[in-house]
């Protein structure tokens, strides 16, 4: 896949996204048998809903079937949100995870599971999980200090303000 018809993808896509208050996140073109799957990867504040993503789908369809950029071979279309388990690289992206678990991957100091509970520009207040009945500690981490982060899944998440277990 050329990067180049990836630069052009994103140009012709990224006004759609911003128009609807959405963030184009990611775009990859795959091959698929006979086909190629085109997937745009969108994502907001709040998060994006399935109507979101079928509303976007077709402004994207109807913008692509007026260009050149996919050529004549057929292609599939998906847009979709990022999964739960995609890398957090910016900013935003922290933003959006604040009250979730993450595991963090320093450039020093080893793998930091924990619960981000604010975000500025220059990186994350933490609550680290106490060990063995142990208090929560806090933390800050700068965001040059992360080289790679993800989001954990959690089960049994407690809700926004839940100081239950805070207190234990």
């Amino acid at each position: 896949m050329s990067t180049t018809q990836i630069d052009r993808l994103r140009e012709l896509l990224e006004p759609l996204a911003d128009a609807r208050g959405m963030d184009l996140e990611d775009v990859r073109v795959t091959p698929a048998g006979r086909r190629r799957v085109l997937q745009v990867v969108v994502d907001r504040d709040g998060g994006v809903g399935l109507d979101a993503c079928a509303e976007l789908s077709r402004e994207v369809s109807a913008e692509l079937d007026g260009s050149d950029v996919m050529g004549g071979a057929p292609y599939v279309l998906e847009v979709t949100s990022p999964g739960a388990e995609r890398p957090l690289t910016e900013p935003r992206h922290y933003r959006r995870a604040v009250g979730r678990l993450v595991r963090l991957r320093l450039h020093q100091g080893g793998d930091v599971t924990a619960r981000i509970t604010a975000v500025d520009e220059a990186g994350l207040d933490l609550e680290v999980p106490g060990e063995k009945g142990r208090k929560a500690q806090a933390r800050r981490v700068e965001f040059t200090d992360i080289a790679g982060a993800r989001v954990e899944l959690e089960f049994s998440r407690r809700p926004a303000g839940d100081q239950s277990q805070k207190e234990a």
